[in-house]
């Protein structure tokens, strides 16, 4: 079959690639062809474009780029056309895929949804695009199977790909990743600041302010890969290190993380590493997402999932220096870090276990009988 696969940021490449190796193992014939990044280009196929020229953050960056987005889009339905696939892949991301998704089912190509937007938390009426438009719905968080029947739409909780992707991380020694990285013998505070350049600044710039009150470890920035190496040395001392494409690594050898809200919090936690939530978007933004948001008490994933406050979320004002320190205080050594550890394995056990991508390549592939 052919499949062509849009994937608008590093999660999603992520999870295309590992969803590319499972349809691969299934479909001899497979041939891909996709937007996303270099985790889906070692797969192999064509890269028609790279989440890095896609990847634009809250509502004032969206409309300043408006012109660029609509071409990427006029783009990618000429593209589609032009190569006629069997299959549409579409990964979260739905201000682009949704519109992609409508023009491609009626071009007559089969449409999937792998990695649902959050239609639970904001724009609910989207659903009625995806009763119309796509034909198998796949979501990888538990609640999300209720909410689309919920709709009268049906789809499927295939499970959670990270589990896919943390299952085959090998074994790895602090010591050894330290002397590789030229890292100290200090135990590690991981800071996971995002992967727009925009984000990046804004929260190491936060997340750094609390180095004098842990002049006992050392700080390890987990970089980008949508952003050059160039770009972090600014941040880098004696005691702030920077290491690239290597955030699994680096999260398993870290005492505790500070983390910017999306897939990496869900990340952190699944690795077994205490973390503090972080987020601080433009006030514009964030009063207008504040408005469009409904009913959704936490932002971070590992929240959402277990429905109470399982890891501590600084947003806005409340991220300041003060309030990190005192969080990060209180995952350093006792009860508080013990009984997250303890929430992040009922965590694991609600999130099905591994298999999401093999789940996922099942269902894609019986859209051809």
């Amino acid at each position: 079959m052919k499949y062509y696969i849009i994937a608008g940021e590093a999660s999603g490449d992520l999870h295309g690639s590992n969803l590319m190796k499972a349809l691969k193992a299934k479909d001899a014939n497979a041939e891909f062809r996709f937007w996303g990044g270099d985790l889906m280009q070692k797969q192999g196929g064509t890269l028609v474009k790279h989440y890095r020229d896609l990847a634009f953050m809250g509502f004032l960056e969206v409309a300043m780029n408006l012109r660029t987005i609509l071409n990427n889009i006029k783009i990618c339905k000429e593209d589609i056309r032009n190569n006629q696939p069997d299959v549409l892949i579409l990964v979260d991301y739905p201000g682009f895929n949704l519109r992609i998704a409508k023009f491609a089912k009626e071009l007559g190509i089969k449409v999937v949804y792998y990695i649902s937007p959050q239609l639970w938390a904001w724009k609910e009426g989207r659903v009625e695009i995806i009763k119309k438009y796509v034909n198998e719905m796949m979501v990888i968080l538990p609640f999300e199977e209720d909410f689309y029947t919920k709709h009268g739409v049906k789809s499927h909780f295939v499970g959670h790909p990270l589990l896919d992707a943390i299952s085959t991380l090998q074994p790895i020694s602090a010591d050894d990743f330290k002397a590789e990285n030229g890292l100290n013998e200090k135990e590690i505070i991981a800071l996971l600041p995002g992967s727009r350049k925009q984000e990046v600044e804004k929260m190491l710039e936060i997340m750094l302010s609390v180095r004098q009150h842990f002049e006992n470890y050392q700080f390890v920035i987990a970089g980008a890969p949508s952003l050059e190496k160039e770009f972090y040395q600014k941040y880098v001392d004696e005691n702030v290190h920077f290491v690239s494409n290597k955030t699994y690594d680096l999260l398993r050898c870290s005492k505790a993380a500070l983390v910017t809200s999306g897939t990496a919090t869900l990340e952190t936690a699944l690795l077994n590493i205490p973390e503090v939530v972080c987020y601080r978007g433009s006030k514009i933004s964030y009063a207008i997402a504040k408005r469009l948001v409904k009913n959704i008490k936490y932002i971070s994933l590992v929240n959402l999932i277990m429905d109470r406050e399982v890891v501590k979320e600084l947003i806005q004002n409340e991220l300041n220096t003060k309030n990190l320190v005192k969080e990060l205080n209180f995952i350093m050594e006792g009860e508080k870090r013990n009984s997250m550890l303890d929430d992040f394995k009922l965590l694991r056990e609600k999130l099905g276990g591994k298999g999401a991508s093999d789940n996922a390549a099942e269902i894609i592939l019986n859209l051809k009988k």
